[in-house]
């Protein structure tokens, strides 16, 4: 018996999401969306136009999130979402929306 479960398998993604994905309520609704699936991390805006997260969940709940990242809400234009390992880290017990970098 395999006690590797993938689905229940913790995992750390860290992800930046690119295109029109400022002012269009982007991060509030990925931390609806991460709070839902039962994902810890945060979020934050960038500089440069881009979106930061991290992740951190189950395998089948981080990837719903990493799916639902290439569309976004609803008015934003998603150009190219880089998907990465992370290391988990001092990460909140919830998911946040942290200030821009």
């Amino acid at each position: 018996m395999n006690d590797a479960n993938p689905l229940t398998k913790v995992i750390t993604r860290h992800l930046r999401i690119t295109g029109r994905v400022q002012g269009v309520g982007y991060r509030w609704n990925m931390a609806q969306q991460a709070q839902a699936l039962g994902v810890s991390g945060w979020v934050r805006n960038r500089l440069d136009g881009s979106v930061e997260a991290v992740a951190c969940g189950p395998v089948d709940a981080v990837q719903a999130l990493v799916d639902w990242a290439q569309s976004g809400p609803m008015g934003a234009r998603v150009d190219g979402v880089v998907v990465s390992e992370a290391e988990g880290g001092e990460l909140p017990s919830g998911f946040e929306q942290q200030e821009t970098v």
